[in-house]
């Protein structure tokens, strides 16, 4: 394996969308939210470690998950945990994590992705890696994965890229989530693909480009350079951390960089960011019902969704499109079209019954 590589596995979202399972005390990424016998984040280390030293494997997270992180990943010691003392969006802890590999190995390339996507073709996908990889060695470059979009999605970001005959497209602009018929225009137009958030620079890249665009942060986390990888970098980033902008990579970085470049890819891919998304990946009954733990009968029911502890016996009768989730002593019944509402739903949990239950 290439001692170079490094990927940077970003766990420390709190996935309110997937509320009443994923919790701020136990976040999805810690879960087997697809019933296959092992966690998102634990399926994407797995994932990486076919082409990345293991040793070269880090974890970006809230301090607070610093136990669950360690549990379910044996193989991962305390100096490869970035543990963020407070919540401050993607930005500064991709910087942290760069200086820190830069300290380390100034040749460093690095991936940067989300710990709770699903990916079917995984040798697909780390073919893509590597040719990004490969891409950045040779040239100054901040590249992003771009998925070829299969239907007008408005909760995906867009990156819109010039024609070339090139592997790699240079990036001409960035959009955020659009509207029904902005999208439906993005894919006419086929130029667009949908924004994964994983990302591939070399560290050196990715300094410069902090360096140029958010100054102030690569100043903020400069001051400790001589601390990282050694007994006082936890303190460095617990008295610092907190002061550096809250701002994501894109907004921060890849917005505003000249020199972004984006590999259009096929595999299957998913953000599993709600529970339609999910549902979009588990396998269904005649009446296109998806049945997560335990047993259920539908009874003139179709296209729902329903996730309830192993040993539950449910029947469910003339319920159409939608989500109904179990978990211990919770119970979420919502319209599928409304998922989009469970964030807002948590707030009100929060004050009628108790943040132990969100």
């Amino acid at each position: 394996m290439n001692k170079n590589y490094y990927t940077i596995i970003m766990a420390g979202g709190v996935g309110s969308r997937f509320w009443p399972m994923s919790t701020e005390r136990f976040p999805k990424q810690f879960h087997d939210m697809l019933g296959t016998g092992i966690t998102l984040i634990q399926k994407t280390v797995s994932r990486f470690e076919k082409i990345i030293p293991s040793e070269n494997i880090l974890i970006a997270t809230n301090s607070k998950y610093e136990k669950l992180v360690l549990e379910q990943l044996p193989k991962i010691s305390s100096n490869q945990l970035l543990l963020e003392p407070a919540m401050r969006n993607t930005a500064p802890c991709i910087l942290y994590s760069a200086i820190k590999i830069y300290n380390e190995n100034p040749d460093g390339i690095m991936v940067i992705a989300p710990s709770d996507h699903w990916i079917e073709d995984e040798q697909k996908f780390l073919k893509n890696i590597k040719t990004a990889f490969d891409f950045c060695v040779e040239n100054d470059a901040l590249v992003t994965l771009g998925i070829q979009p299969t239907y007008p999605n408005t909760g995906y970001g867009y990156i819109q890229f010039e024609n070339s005959e090139n592997e790699l497209k240079k990036v001409k602009k960035f959009t955020e989530k659009p509207n029904l018929e902005s999208a439906k225009q993005f894919l006419e137009s086929g130029d667009y693909l949908w924004n994964a958030g994983i990302f591939v620079w070399s560290v050196k890249s990715i300094l410069k480009a902090f360096e140029i665009h958010l100054p102030e942060m690569h100043t903020l986390f400069s001051k400790g350079e001589k601390k990282y990888n050694t007994e006082l970098e936890t303190q460095f980033i617990e008295e610092n951390y907190a002061f550096s902008e809250n701002i994501s990579i894109d907004f921060g970085i890849m917005e505003k960089a000249t020199n972004v470049f984006v590999l259009p890819v096929n595999f299957d891919w998913n953000d599993l960011g709600t529970w339609s998304s999910l549902y979009a990946e588990l396998k269904k009954d005649s009446d296109q019902n998806a049945t997560l733990g335990g047993s259920v009968i539908y009874i003139d029911s179709c296209n729902n969704i329903v996730k309830t502890q192993s040993k539950k016996r449910i029947v469910i009768q003339g319920l159409n499109d939608y989500i109904v989730v179990e978990k211990d002593d919770v119970i979420l019944i919502c319209p599928k079209n409304k998922e989009q509402e469970i964030k807002k739903i948590t707030s009100a949990v929060k004050i009628e019954f108790g943040e132990d239950f969100v």
